[in-house]
């Protein structure tokens, strides 16, 4: 099991699957592609079902983890110990294929891969994650019982019996304390949150780590090296004492002897340097020779400064001389490293690094003790410094710096011209003699050469890395070269703090690096943490950003302490804040150099060092050759009248020119990538040709027929082509924008794909018969190739520079264009596979995505079609497809983010189980349309398609479960807009003064229990902003909690209300408000929690968080002194105008969002608000001028529901989609400034109430203006929305035209659902007529249509009458015009009803549900009706007008109509009355029983007609009372 593990988290046979299908489109031998296509698909089953049983083994036996691991590590111990025996019996053999130096190397870097897992397993033990600690033991035992089989090794072929002896001892220390590290996590399980045995299992990690260390430290070599170590620090003691010994030479051989013992010690360092890449004993001999060179050159350096004129200089002497002993150390160290682990990331370039570090160090102290002849000491340092970066051209296959292949060409071309001057400047210091000069020009020289260096270096590797056949690296979870770098700059710059020789200077700088690198390293963590699907990593990285962050801003504090006083206690303190940082910081280094998160270095290839070659050879001349420039120059500035000299020094200076052009030339023509696009380009060129070739002969039906291959498998072919070609688009652009580096590799991948596209399009197009379905194939083909050229030109002008900036829309927009011809092509393959029955590119989209709800539709559909359309399965099958695409993609984001662990991967596991469903169902679909008769086949389909139904329910289960907390947030933000809603309720009621207590209390009674509550809802709040970034149970818990609470507060706040007695309504409604905005406030934060929940510190929803936080405690504290205030009568109008001003405010914050509203509304409604906030305004202003707190209460509530009524509106009729942009943006202006303007109106009312003077309260018409002006700006701007068509919504004649508009479309509705009526079925007798039905539709419907043309020739009329001035929009008299428009829109109104009555009643009489009476007076009512409308028309009409003549025609249609329908419905009655004959009794008894009951019924009836016709009478006579004078008077 621990072996599949393992298989499936390296993921080797992923990558197999993927290489594999990528490659099969390539191959041209048919069988063989087929053959390999095919063991893909089923390498990706097993593999597949391989996941599924080893999640299945660890659900079972998961517990049993740690104690199999604790089990495995006894076992290696006891393994070793008798390997100790056979090697001191000397039968200790080495294995086959075991050497010293592989298995030295494999314990080396086993070493680090022991620590990583036990720092992984210390955590997942500390956060009681029990998964995550059998996993961490596992992997543990694993990496220990390499590290066993390597100490073995080591021992088997060491020669000395005793180091043999030595190395399996600690080999079984380590396994000794890693069985007890185990056995405490163990423990620390079982009683999670112990301290104390938080701290055994601390304590216990220690002692492995150390004996980890002292197990590498048996390796040949190792002991040489940390005795040299061991050296330097004994010979560093020399340094510490208080006084130096007396000199013993004079000033000039203690400087001479400085100087050799300097380059002696720069010489070792260098050694050093090559034997850690070659053998232990060639370490073992140059770190020897090196703490020799050392100890001799610190002894020339105290006699140097035992010669110094001033304790100052000494003290300064003596701390170069401890940077030189720290350097060396370093130096060592690296060596050790690299020795240990030759493999290590950036491992070369730290030992490189540390070299250079010997030389500046050096340097620094020469520089400050020697005085040497004018420019000798800056010519020997400035050639020990290109001595040190040589190195840099030694390893090509690693990177140098962070720099681009663009910032390399820049940092060229600026050292190349630093050093042309100061080449310059050598030559004509020289010649003038100006020694300090000379010095300085050395110095630029010195340091442009090492910027020329380092960028060669770095060019180097890219050139090389880019090369198509070199093998580019892959970006691990974290980039252990950034950690190892920060990690070495970190310490430096705490070394630098404490030196007691460190100026001020030298402290702020040190303080910065430090600074700067803990931020690099937090924001490491914070991608690596947001990357990882491992939650006991994502936890370790986040507290490991947190203990580097709080570390770093305590040593802050200590620093700026220092450097306010340097003095001793500062210094202390300061060293004392320095080594928690740093051993966070080695702690987090030492997590991340897991294998698990490390990157893959890149591989160079032969053609890739070839392409090195010119810029090596380049780089390599011109430190040649500069080398020897200042060597000439060296000696040059002591003669400068020496002719000779000075013509060698030409030929230097014209040699490094030479090389440094060669340089910059050869690294432009070397960019990477631009070779590959130039071949690419040429390739698709050729192809595209090559299509229009066919496509001719496609058009002149002469394209031959293949025929060696089968329809489905060049469908196959081109299907995996054209995806692989898709999937290389965004790896292009990427590229093209700013991975110089990955161009070439994606560009040759791409050009790959070419030939096999057309030989597949090309064989697809011949055959298919159909020559339109041809020339699509081959102009989808042709489309394809000319998007792919353009993204190639774009890719080849980008080159990977992400300063290029303006080639980076051009790579986006062929981007997009190339996915959209990929998705063409796409389309149509999988329709025609579809309708072939051809389902193997969908199964294999499925199995690309298995690693809301639309598939259970498509399931479903499945069933159903499987019985009635087999040949539609084909595109339920490639929805199926699509749809699980879609589902798995949001299922690994629901997975990632899921707590805790168990149910993200309980989504991820149904999600993968889904999609075996789904292949399963596609399969069939395909078999079922190939056979569409097979019932077998379609009950396997039906059962299919019932798996994938249930378990599509079981993932939807699994989501539910994994989404708590944003579901209480979703039901508790529905909850609290159900109080918001009752609270306007009960603002209305209140308003009404009919908000009364139901017994007799006071609002004492109610105080403290409201200011208990909403206290308890700021708790509330304060847990819900936490419950956003904690797990999803507790984000349930406080959605839950502040929906309670605020369920509770509004309770007691309306009881309160209540309490205060209806005499008082305004004062009621201020309180309502205030506890509503709280409400108002709570929904807003409810959503903006929902919103964050698991999101990242700095995502922007965390900061709509924290605003909507910020509202929520600001609306509290204004309940709370709302509350408080109420009963004062002299405070409480102030407090009520306070917290309207907020809520504007508030409101306003919402208007100014971006938010687009969900409905719009018309420019009426619009206008017909801003007439609120005028109303509003007046009485502010009257309040201000009465400073009476009644009249201020009454105006905070009118202008809160004035304000946010306008705004509301405002912004819906804005975002209308008829209104212009330039309409919207005055609309939201004018919005934004009425607002604004009013809450001043209100903030100096405000200030009148506290301050009331006469020049207070003029102002308040200055202000009132002021509001006025922007509500005339908005209603201008209304009538901008409405346009040229712009009508007063209040002018009567206008909602008379509106009202028959409206009767009309009533009607036209009604005559609709009439032409849908059809008459019941009857069974048909022989003396029945059958047309009644019909006819009563047919006259129905005629009525319907008449009348529906007869209200709009009405509203012809009413027009006319407003342009031939009778009716003005703007009446002269109001009331008259009004009194005729009220009649005219009855009477509509009245025509409307009764044509509705009259649809029912014919449609129920169709339906035999209504008799021919109520048919009749529904014809009737219409007839009157319309009469009405015709008097109400006619009453200021021209008679003779044509409108007039066609309202007349309209009106005796509907006459006409009416009759008809009237008429039918008699005479249908009359033969009803006929055909009912009565059976008379022939017995007396029963006879006169009968004519009793004839006459009884006779005096029912009557007495029922005369009842209504009274009712009727009084029905018309309550009508008159309320018609318009022009209908009664013509009545009368």
């Amino acid at each position: 099991r621990n072996s599949g593990h393992s298989f499936i988290r390296r993921c080797p046979g992923s990558k197999m699957v993927a290489s594999s299908k990528a490659a099969v489109p390539t191959v041209t031998d048919q069988a063989a592609a087929m053959q390999l296509g095919q063991c893909a698909k089923n390498l990706a089953t097993c593999l597949a079902e391989l996941r599924t049983a080893a999640q299945k083994a660890h659900e079972a036996c998961g517990p049993l983890e740690i104690d199999s691991a604790l089990s495995a590590v006894q076992t290696l111990k006891s393994e070793l110990q008798d390997a100790k025996m056979a090697t001191l019996e000397g039968q200790l053999k080495p294995l086959p294929g075991e050497s010293l130096e592989k298995c030295a190397q494999d314990l080396g870097s086993m070493s680090k891969a022991v620590g990583s897992s036990m720092a992984q397993l210390l955590t997942c033990a500390a956060q009681g994650n029990e998964h995550y600690t059998g996993v961490a033991a596992r992997e543990t035992a694993q990496a220990l019982r390499t590290l066993a089989q390597a100490a073995r090794g080591v021992a088997a072929s060491t020669v000395e019996p005793q180091a043999a002896a030595a190395m399996l001892d600690s080999a079984c220390h380590v396994m000794e304390g890693s069985t007890m590290l185990i056995h405490e996590a163990h423990q620390a399980l079982v009683c999670p949150g112990d301290a104390e045995s938080q701290q055994r299992l601390a304590q216990v990690a220690k002692a492995v780590s150390h004996s980890l260390n002292n197990c590498v430290n048996c390796l040949p070599g190792q002991k040489d090296v940390d005795m040299a170590l061991r050296s330097i620090g004994e010979a560093s003691k020399k340094l510490l004492v208080e006084n130096l010994p007396p000199c013993s030479k004079s000033f000039q051989e203690a400087q001479t002897d400085l100087n050799h013992t300097a380059a002696e010690l720069n010489h070792s360092a260098g050694d050093v340097v090559q034997s850690s890449r070659g053998s232990s004993s060639q370490l073992a001999v140059a770190s020897g020779k090196f703490s020799q060179d050392f100890d001799e050159f610190l002894d020339a350096g105290i006699e140097m400064a035992g010669h110094t004129q001033t304790k100052d200089d000494q003290i300064q002497v003596i701390g170069n001389l401890k940077n030189i002993s720290m350097a060396s150390s370093k130096l060592l160290l690296a060596a050790k490293s690299l020795s240990v682990d030759p493999g290590a990331a950036n491992a070369k370039n730290l030992l490189a690094a540390a070299a250079r570090a010997v030389t500046e160090s050096i340097n620094q102290l020469i520089t400050l003790c020697t005085q040497q002849a004018p420019g000798q000491k800056e010519c020997d340092n400035a050639l020990r410094e290109l001595e040190a970066v040589r190195g840099m051209l030694d390893n090509p296959n690693e990177p140098v710096s962070d720099l681009s292949y663009f910032d390399c060409i820049e940092s060229v071309m600026e050292n190349s011209k630093v050093l042309g001057e100061s080449m310059a400047g050598i030559s004509q210091h020289c010649k003038t003699g100006s020694v300090p000069a000379f010095g300085d020009c050395v110095g630029v020289a010195s340091k442009a050469l090492c910027g020329l260096t380092e960028a060669a270096g770095q060019a180097l590797y890219l050139v090389g890395v880019s090369d198509p056949n070199s093998q580019s690296g892959h970006q691990g979870l974290v980039d252990p070269i950034q950690f190892a770098r920060a990690n070495q700059a970190i310490q430096m710059a705490c070394q630098n703090l404490v030196d007691p020789a460190s100026s001020p200077s030298q402290v702020l700088s040190a303080a910065t690096i430090v600074a700067k690198h803990t931020s690099a390293l937090c924001n490491a963590c914070r991608l690596a943490s947001s990357k990882t699907a491992n939650p006991v990593a994502r936890r370790h990285f986040v507290q490991s950003a947190k203990e580097v962050a709080n570390t770093t801003a305590n040593l802050v504090k200590t620093i700026k302490a220092l450097d306010g006083d340097f003095s001793d206690e500062n210094r202390e303190r300061c060293r004392v804040a320095t080594a928690p940082l740093i051993e966070a910081v080695d702690n987090l280094s030492t997590f991340a150099s897991n294998p698990e998160f490390a990157s893959i270095p890149a591989q160079i290839s032969h053609e890739g060092s070839a392409a090195q070659e010119p810029i090596l050879r380049s780089a390599r001349s011109m430190l040649d050759s500069s080398t020897h420039l200042l060597e000439t120059a060296r000696s040059l500035v002591l003669n400068p009248k020496d002719p000779p000299t000075w013509s060698i020094l030409a030929g230097h200076s014209r040699t490094v020119s030479d090389s440094i052009k060669s340089l910059i030339t050869s690294i432009r023509d070397k960019a990477p990538g631009q070779r590959e696009c130039d071949q690419s380009i040429d390739s698709i060129n050729k192809s595209i040709r090559d299509i229009e070739q066919v496509s001719l002969a496609a058009v002149s039906q002469s394209l031959p027929r293949r025929d060696d291959i089968s329809l489905e498998a060049l469908q196959e072919q081109l299907t995996s082509a054209v995806q692989e070609i898709g999937h290389l688009i965004d790896p292009i652009s990427t590229a093209a924008r700013g991975e110089a580096a990955q161009l070439g590799h994606k560009v040759t991948q791409l050009a790959s794909y070419f030939e096999p596209v057309i030989v597949a399009s090309v064989g697809l197009a011949s055959k298919h018969a159909d020559h339109q379905q041809q020339m699509n194939i081959l102009d989808q083909t042709k489309t394809l190739f000319e998007s792919a050229l353009q993204m190639l030109y774009a890719a080849k002008e980008g080159g990977g520079n992400p300063k290029a900036t303006h080639t980076h829309d051009a790579i986006a927009e062929a981007a997009q264009l190339m996915k959209e011809a990929v998705d063409d092509i796409m389309v149509t393959l999988n329709e025609a596979a579809s309708e072939g029955g051809m389902v193997g590119g969908m199964v294999e989209s499925i199995w690309m995505t298995i690693f809301p709800n639309p598939l259970l539709i498509s399931g479903d559909q499945g069933m159903t079609k499987s019985v009635t359309c087999p040949e539609e399965l084909g595109g339920l099958a490639s929805q199926v497809m699509v749809d699980y695409s879609q589902l798995a993609q949001q299922g690994r984001l629901a997975a990632a983010t899921a707590e805790p662990e168990e149910v993200g991967s309980q989504i991820k596991t149904r999600v993968q189980e889904l999609g075996h469903g789904c292949i399963y169902l596609v399969q069939k679909a395909g078999a079922l349309q190939m056979s569409p008769t097979d019932s077998f086949t379609k009950r396997e389909l039906i059962e299919y398609a019932r798996a994938v139904t249930e378990k599509v329910s079981m993932v939807l289960s699994a989501l539910q479960a994994g989404n708590k907390g944003t579901q209480a947030c979703i039901t508790a933000a529905s909850s609290v807009s159900g109080i918001i809603a009752d609270l306007d309720t009960t603002i209305m009621f209140a308003s009404a003064g009919t908000l009364n207590a139901e017994n007799e209390e006071s609002f004492a009674d109610h105080r403290e229990n409201i200011l208990k509550t909403a206290k308890a809802l700021v708790e509330d709040t304060k847990l819900l902003v936490s419950g956003a970034a904690s797990s999803q149970d507790k984000l349930a818990q406080a959605a839950q909690s502040s929906a309670k609470t605020i369920t509770q507060l509004t309770d007691v706040v309306k009881l309160g209300a209540a309490s205060m007695g209806s005499e008082d309504p305004e004062t009621q409604v201020v309180l309502i408000n205030a506890v509503r905005d709280v409400a108002k406030a709570l929904a807003e934060l409810i959503s903006a929690t929902k919103c964050a929940a698991g999101k990242a510190a700095d995502d922007p929803s965390m900061y709509q968080l924290k605003s909507a936080a910020k509202v929520m405690v600001t609306n509290v504290t204004s309940l709370l002194k709302t509350v408080k205030a109420v009963e004062d009568e002299a405070t409480r109008g102030t407090r009520a105008l306070e917290a309207t001003i907020e809520c504007i405010k508030q409101e306003l914050t919402v208007f100014q969002s971006k938010d687009v509203p969900e409905k719009s509304t018309t420019p009426e409604e619009f206008i017909r608000m801003t007439k609120g906030i005028t109303v509003a305004t007046a009485k502010a202003v009257a309040a201000g001028n009465s400073a009476q707190q009644e009249d201020v209460i009454s105006t905070a509530n009118l202008s809160r529901k004035a304000i946010s009524d306008m705004l509301t509106t405002c912004k819906q009729a804005a975002y209308h989609p008829e209104v212009g942009k330039d309409v919207r943006n005055k609309a939201l202006l004018y919005g934004i400034e009425c607002t604004t303007g009013y809450i001043d109106l209100l903030e100096h009312v405000l200030l009148v109430l506290q301050k009331p003077t006469a020049e207070q309260k003029q102002q308040l018409a200055a202000l009132s203006k002021k509001v006025a002006g922007s509500v005339t700006e908005l209603i201008q701007t209304a009538e901008a929305m409405k346009g040229s068509e712009w009508v007063d919504p209040e002018d009567p004649t206008v909602i008379a035209e509106t009202e028959l508009l409206g009767a009309a479309a009533s009607i036209e509705a009604a005559a609709k659902k009439l032409e849908q009526l059809k008459p019941r079925t009857k069974p048909k007798q022989a003396d029945e007529s059958l047309d009644f039905e019909e006819q009563i539709l047919e006259a129905a419907k005629s009525i319907a249509a008449a009348t529906s043309v007869l209200v709009k020739s009405a509203s012809a009329a009413q027009r006319e009458l407003v342009a031939q001035g009778k009716v003005g929009s703007i009446p002269a008299n109001a009331v008259d015009d009004g009194q005729w428009s009220q009649g005219l829109i009855s009477a509509a109104r009245m025509v409307a009803a009764a044509t509705s009555n009259l649809c029912e009643a014919a449609n129920a009489s169709v339906q035999g549900h209504a008799s021919e009476e109520k048919l009749i007076s529904s014809a009737k009512q219409v007839a009157a009706s319309t009469a009405q409308l015709l008097v109400a028309c006619k009453v200021k009409a021209n008679q003779d007008s044509e409108a007039m003549r066609r309202l007349q025609a309209a009106g005796n249609a509907v006459k006409r109509a009416s009759d008809n329908l009237v008429k039918a419905a008699q005479k249908a009655a009359f033969d009803k009355a006929e055909d009912n004959s009565v059976v008379v009794k022939t017995k007396f008894v029963g006879g006169i029983a009968q004519i009793i009951a004839a006459q009884e019924e006779m005096l029912r009836k009557e007495r029922e007609l005369e009842e209504a016709r009274k009712k009727l009478a009084h029905i018309r006579q309550q009508q008159y009372k309320f018609l318009p004078s022009e209908l009664r008077e013509d009545q009368s």
